[in-house]
């Protein structure tokens, strides 16, 4: 049978009906999440929540995203990513219809718990069912092309968020926000159970999901570990002053900011268009050569954006800053593939929900520290960031590796 325009496009991108699936729920889950979510600080603040629910919600994050990665991914190798993502959406649900019922900052945070999760206790799952459904060499195009589409509702959802604000104010257009989030994740759900295919049925023969993350710690390989200690010093960089970027450009309304919560979203969305311009050039040379290049220069523009942003004070300023901030995506998915590539061929979800817990609980502390460094100064917290991203990049490039992964035991 000859091959069209259109089945070579897709080869390429390592497309077929599950990764269809997959993109349809990204689009419309993210695009909800990412209409309200990025202005929650703003929102805290309208309620009376004070500069420390911004950090306690910010760590909330982190934390709450390392506890649910492990269950997340012992969930997907359980019982199949299917009906894992199908739970995962509904959790995500409850939390929106919360945050739209009841306009309280405690009642805000509460809910926090249940839709900041998606992302989190969903990804294992995601790259599960990337690495099952595509070959090897195309592992690291398949998980670009998800956090491809994934910038795209991260770039147009702020935007329309901060339309709704423009026009209803913080407190009713947040909630308005949610409001569609929660008509879009309805249509994923129904949308990723009729598109992704059945899990196979599992050899009663084959090793059972680990559930000990002990007993998992110990099938990780020498160069996985060395890839989390890098990591986490990067996390450190990109997490203390993360909550607090749009309050730097932003601002209250007691001392405004060099930008309004429009132009904010602009910038979010010139920080998503980067992003989306480098991953598949970049994924096509990752899948045909070493990824430990790629990922040392992500680790490299995440410590240089805190510096970008401490000497930004203008709009222009600010795009420049945010351009950066979307290199920082050039080696993303190649650091996800790697993980994939360097967990045992029966253990990827576990493993991969394992790296996060254990990144993100230690990483959820920077994010409480960020709010402390603020309140001291927000310059201390671009600093302090700077640093811990520098730290983590040179780590990484003298003791980084790529080998093999143990076999599962």
């Amino acid at each position: 049978m000859a091959t069209t325009p259109s089945t070579s496009l897709s080869r390429f991108f390592g497309l077929n009906r599950s990764i269809a699936g997959l993109l349809s729920m990204v689009i419309l889950v993210g695009m909800g999440e990412h209409m309200a979510e990025q202005f929650l600080p703003l929102y805290l603040l309208a309620l009376g929540g004070g500069f420390l629910s911004i950090g306690f919600l910010n760590g909330m994050d982190n934390l709450l995203g390392a506890l649910y990665s492990f269950p997340g991914g012992y969930l997907s190798d359980r019982f199949g990513t299917k009906r894992a993502l199908l739970v995962f959406n509904l959790v995500s649900m409850a939390g929106f219809l919360i945050v739209i019922l009841i306009p309280s900052w405690p009642v805000v945070l509460a809910a926090a718990a249940l839709f900041l999760s998606w992302t989190a206790i969903s990804l294992p799952a995601t790259m599960s069912l990337v690495a099952r459904v595509l070959p090897k060499n195309k592992r690291t195009m398949g998980v670009s092309v998800h956090s491809l589409v994934r910038r795209i509702p991260m770039a147009l959802g702020p935007v329309v968020g901060g339309a709704f604000i423009g026009a209803w104010g913080v407190e009713r257009g947040v909630r308005l926000a949610f409001g569609g989030a929660l008509a879009m994740a309805l249509l994923a759900a129904v949308l990723q159970q009729f598109l992704i295919e059945d899990d196979p049925r599992k050899d009663a023969s084959g090793p059972d999901p680990e559930h000990n993350p002990l007993r998992l710690w110990r099938q990780m390989s020498p160069a996985l570990r060395r890839l989390l200690v890098s990591d986490i010093l990067v996390r450190f960089c990109e997490q203390i002053p993360y909550a607090f970027v749009v309050v730097w450009a932003v601002g209250t309304e007691k001392n405004p900011g060099p930008v309004s919560a429009v132009q904010f979203g602009l910038l979010r969305s010139v920080e998503m268009a980067t992003a989306i311009l480098i991953y598949v050039p970049v994924a096509y040379l990752a899948d045909r050569g070493r990824k430990k290049p790629f990922v040392a220069m992500t680790f490299v523009f995440f410590t240089l954006f805190p510096v970008a942003l401490y000497f930004s004070r203008s709009f222009w300023t600010l795009v420049a800053a945010f351009v950066l901030r979307g290199l920082k995506e050039f080696g993303e998915p190649t650091r996800k593939a790697l993980i994939m590539d360097l967990a045992p061929e029966d253990r990827k979800a576990g493993m991969f929900g394992l790296y996060y817990l254990i990144r993100d609980v230690i990483v959820s502390i920077a994010a409480f520290g960020g709010a402390w460094l603020w309140r001291l100064s927000p310059e201390a917290n671009l600093v302090a960031a700077a640093v811990f991203g520098a730290l983590g990049t040179l780590y990484f490039v003298l003791f980084g590796r790529e080998e093999k992964p143990l076999a599962a035991v």
